[in-house]
Parts: structure tokens; sequence; C-alpha cells
């Protein structure tokens, strides 16, 4: 991404690339600087498999992540094929230094005009306060069919 408009860094720069402590479960976590000196931080993954998010009935997203209290607290938020965006509900979820879940019912890009059969993209991203910086965690981002 162009540096002048993305103030992220996903991984770090020498290897191991993923954060291989601080994980919520498995092996690593994604770890990703953000400075917000520029306007947002955004890692975005395009999608070339795996694009029906309607398979086996999933109809919500979630998503693990971990803050820090050295963090500037910014609005955390996803975005699906670009262009419809769910933001967290606590406008301080960069600050949680503890795992937190986020389950977000794939209605909510539907209701934005995402087709759920045909999803391009996702984005990871913060924004808000202008010069915001701090380090952030995700783990375990998967989609889950209804609880039974």
């Amino acid at each position: 991404d162009n540096p002048a408009t993305n103030g992220s860094i996903v991984g770090y720069a020498n290897p191991p690339f993923a954060e291989q402590t601080i994980i919520h479960n498995g092996n690593q976590s994604m770890p990703m600087a953000y400075d917000n000196a520029v306007g947002k931080s955004e890692a975005t993954l395009t999608l070339t498999s795996n694009k029906d998010w309607t398979v086996n009935g999933v109809n919500t997203l979630t998503i693990w992540f971990r803050g820090d209290f050295g963090n500037t607290a910014e609005t955390l938020y996803i975005t699906l094929n670009g262009n419809a965006r769910v933001d967290n509900d606590n406008p301080d979820a960069a600050l949680r230094g503890s795992w937190t879940q986020w389950n977000i019912p794939l209605q909510a890009f539907a209701d934005q005009g995402v087709n759920l059969t045909n999803v391009n993209s996702i984005t990871l991203g913060l924004s808000s306060a202008t010069g915001g910086t701090g380090m952030m965690y995700f783990d375990d981002i998967q989609l889950h069919p209804p609880a039974q």
C-alpha cells in the first residue's frame, strides 16, 4: 500500500514475521503496527478462493483482537469488498490489553450491498485519531454458522 495514505505495517521486519508469543490460539497471530499520521491504517487480503461466505449456512464473521493500554484509542473496523464497513462498538478497542472476541453478523455487510456469495477482499483497519499509533494483534479470523 501507499505509505502516503496507509500507516499500517503487518508482520515484523525480520523472521519470524508472525507473532509467536502473543497468541490467542494456535502458534501465531498477526501483528499490525499502526500510525495514523496519514489518516488511517489498513491491512487488506484479496481473496482468490473461498469467496462464497454463504456455504454451510455461515452467518457470522469472528475475529479475535488484542491491543495495548499504551496504544492510541482508535476505531477498529472491518471492510468487505472495499466499501462495506462495520465498526467495532467499542471506540477504545485498540486499548484492550486482553484477547477480545468480535462477532460480526454477515447481514451487516449484506445490508450495505455486499454479495456474500462473492466476497473478494477483507480489510482490517484502524482510524479516527489523527497521528494515533500502536500495535494490534489479530487471530482466529473465522466464519461460523448459526449457533445450534
